[in-house]
């Protein structure tokens, strides 16, 4: 082999450009929606009636969380710069995550978590779609069967919950958020220049505000305050700065994919934390699930190495 043809094999061999920020996304989103999947069992220790009072201090600490984040990451100027360089896209992002958050806590009022469940098994869909319309994200054949089978799945997991009267407000907000989950996603990939970090800050901070404004009383027990750290520094914050991070280094519909994740650990938690045992279809939904995604994962793993394969001599 003469020496143009070996530079030419080791620029072949050597990782690909994006190959370690596919890896870090994948992994940054998985990441995302493991600490989202406790949000269910920490809900379920909190022993306060008023749904805005736990999003005012939900949004609170998550915004403490990561402005400190930032601030040790970035410094001050450095969080000060992030903050105006984010544009109306970090806006929109941040509005998105307000609406998602907020419009949670709320349905869980009128809705059952199995319809809530269900709604988000059609962000990948979503997601998939908005990106080919307004990305021209090409979404493989082996993509769109693993988004169907998250969806059949997801499906399996809640079909024993389904109750008989439907609530236009409770099932409504769960589709909205669907809905601007798969946006924010779309978005943050689409201007993956952006950090959106201060994004999802703002959007925390938006939704501290209209908790504050709309709780009936914002003193409850230090127990519940606890568990509100909880839910909004690790469960919020944590989540969210990962999933903006992670989501812009891969394509939307994999990250919506990857996020389904949350409901299929989500009872897991609950049953070792709080001795509810799942529902056998809970369990089988959940294999569907994740046989789904670590099959397409597995699959994509498995192009990229014939990709990075040595041409012949």
């Amino acid at each position: 082999m003469d020496s143009e043809t070996a530079v030419s094999a080791a620029k072949i061999t050597s990782p690909l450009p994006g190959a370690a920020d596919a890896r870090n996304g994948v992994l940054l989103v998985f990441g995302a929606a493991l600490v989202w999947s406790f949000g269910g069992a920490i809900a379920r220790g909190l022993d306060v009636g008023d749904p805005w009072t736990i999003i005012a201090w939900r949004s609170f600490f998550a915004a403490l969380f990561l402005l400190g984040f930032m601030l040790w990451r970035d410094g001050p100027a450095g969080t000060v710069r992030l903050f105006r360089t984010m544009g109306l896209p970090g806006v929109a992002v941040a509005v998105c995550f307000a609406t998602a958050s907020i419009s949670f806590v709320v349905a869980l009022g009128y809705t059952s978590v199995a319809n809530i469940l269900l709604m988000q098994a059609g962000v990948p869909l979503i997601a998939a779609l908005l990106g080919v319309v307004f990305l021209r994200e090409a979404v493989d054949r082996v993509t769109w069967g693993a988004i169907l089978a998250v969806i059949a799945g997801i499906g399996v997991m809640v079909s024993d919950s389904f109750a008989a009267n439907v609530s236009f407000i409770g099932d409504g907000l769960a589709l909205v958020i669907a809905v601007v989950f798969a946006a924010a996603t779309v978005i943050t990939r689409r201007f993956s220049g952006v950090r959106m970090t201060p994004a999802v800050c703002l959007g925390v901070i938006i939704g501290t505000v209209v908790g504050v404004v709309l709780s009936s009383g914002l003193i409850v027990s230090a127990r519940d305050y606890g568990l509100l750290f909880l839910f909004g520094a690790f469960n919020l914050g944590l989540g969210m700065a990962m999933f903006a991070t992670g989501a812009r280094l891969i394509p939307s519909a994999l990250a919506a994919l990857i996020s389904t994740m949350e409901p299929v650990f989500g009872p897991i938690w609950v049953w070792l934390i709080h001795a509810e045992v799942p529902a056998p279809r809970t369990l089988l939904g959940g294999g569907m699930v994740f046989a789904a995604l670590v099959g397409h994962i597995l699959w994509q793993w498995h192009m990229s190495r014939r990709t990075a394969l040595p041409l012949p001599n």
